[in-house]
This record gives C-alpha cells, structure tokens and sequence, in this order.
C-alpha cells in the first residue's frame, strides 16, 4: 500500500520546519507541490523525484499524488504554512473519494502533518497579536465569491475579533486590501492598532505595525500577511499586543 504525507513546511526556513514534516520528506520517493514551494524544499532533499505545477494547477498535481502512492510509493505533497490552513489536505481528501483512498486501508495511507501557518510564525514577528480570540479571513477570490468575504469580514468586525488576513493582494488583486479595509472601517476605529508581516523566514522579511487608517493605503501581495487588532489591541514597545485579559476588572 503506498503511503501519502500531506505537509506543511512552515515559513520555509529549516528553522521552522517541524520534526515530523522532515521525516516525511526523509521518507519521501516523490515530493509533490506548487513550483515555488518545491524550490523552497529542494535544497533540503536534492536527490528525490519531485513533480511540481504552477498556480493554479492544485487539482492536477494531487491527483498525479495519489496517483503516484496508488503504485505504491510514498509521496509527500508540500504546502506553505500548514496543511489544513488553506493547505492541500482537503483537496487530498475530496478526490481520494473518487480515487478510492482512505484514512485507513485502500490504496492509499493518507497521512497529514501540519506545520507552522503564517497567523502564528507572522504573529510572532510582530509579538503577541493572536493572544484572545481571533479569526483568518483569506481575500483570494479564486474560490471564495467577494461577496461571501465581504460578509465575513463585516462579521468579524462586529464580533470585534482580531483578523489575521491571508492573501491580501497580487497584481490582479491591488485594491482588495483597501476594500477590506473599507469594511473594518465602519466598524472599527481608524486608530486601531494593526500589523503587516512579508516574506516570513525568507529573504527580505518584515514586520511593522501601522494603524488600520494607515493600513488601507498600505503595499501588499501575496507573500504578505496582515493582522487588525480588536478594540484592546496595544502597541508596546513597538510590538502588536493583543491583551488576554489578566488585568481587566
């Protein structure tokens, strides 16, 4: 029975990659993934058989993975961030139906590690913006209708959560972080406390704390994360800090 490891590399430094991600990769005949992402990876395991597509090609490549454990190989398919967090371990499952995988016995073993997403290695950059309730709303349009986002963030606003935003914009996309912040703005006060995160664990990383009224003008693509405190979120120390709540009466 082939065996399939659907993982997160974390940021894509080695320092962040978890234990249980390296094995999989060590055990690994095939690693499968998104062509940038298995740049990130091929340094590490130079002498394995990689298959790689561009954007856009998530279903060819993870059927071409299950295809390739089906003939009784172990692959590994690699994502950014985690596995389950905007990560390929759905789509893995959805076509395992029709491909007549499991869990636990067929043809294929699937088994999903996860790895360090962007909401906690960015929020570490910026200090502790994550430390009460918050949500992760993704402004990519691909395969979420705008109006279905729109909604949520409206939502997240009202429950003054914290957002951690992920694909905030690209070359087609260059306003939608200024819509999004349009919308927190009817809610949200312009001086709240917010946080941008860019090229985490690779070259050129950044973080800097703005304000949401900053933030709406503010360059991003699709290497950017971005976090928008809630109405107790502090800026200390030229950190982003999200108060649990210890201290309140």
């Amino acid at each position: 029975m082939g065996k399939l490891f659907v993982t997160g590399f974390g940021p894509g430094n080695p320092e962040n990659m978890t234990y249980a991600c390296r094995q999989a990769l060590e055990a690994a005949e095939v690693i499968v993934g998104y062509s940038g992402y298995v740049d990130l990876v091929r340094p590490f395991y130079p002498s394995k058989t990689y298959i790689d597509t561009p954007m856009m090609g998530e279903v060819e490549r993870c059927k071409e993975a299950l295809a390739q454990a089906a003939a009784g190989l172990t692959v590994a398919v690699v994502c950014s961030g985690d596995s389950g967090i905007y990560g390929m371990a759905s789509l893995i499952y959805e076509l395992s139906e029709t491909a007549g995988s499991s869990n636990s016995g067929s043809a294929v073993e699937i088994v999903v590690i996860p790895g360090i997403t962007a909401a906690a290695s960015g929020g570490a950059l910026l200090g502790a913006p994550l430390s009460h309730d918050f949500v992760t709303i993704s402004l990519s349009d691909l395969l979420t209708p705008w109006e279905l986002i729109e909604k949520r963030l409206a939502a997240a606003a009202a429950g003054d959560f914290v957002l951690c935003i992920y694909n905030p914009g690209s070359i087609k996309r260059h306003d939608y972080l200024q819509k999004a912040c349009d919308i927190l703005l009817q809610q949200k006060s312009p001086d709240t406390v917010c946080g941008c995160v860019k090229n985490i664990g690779r070259p050129g990383e950044e973080a800097f704390v703005t304000s949401l009224a900053q933030l709406r003008n503010t360059a991003v693509d699709m290497f950017t994360t971005v976090f928008i405190g809630n109405s107790r979120t502090r800026e200390i120390g030229g950190k982003m800090v999200t108060p649990r709540g210890y201290f309140h009466g």
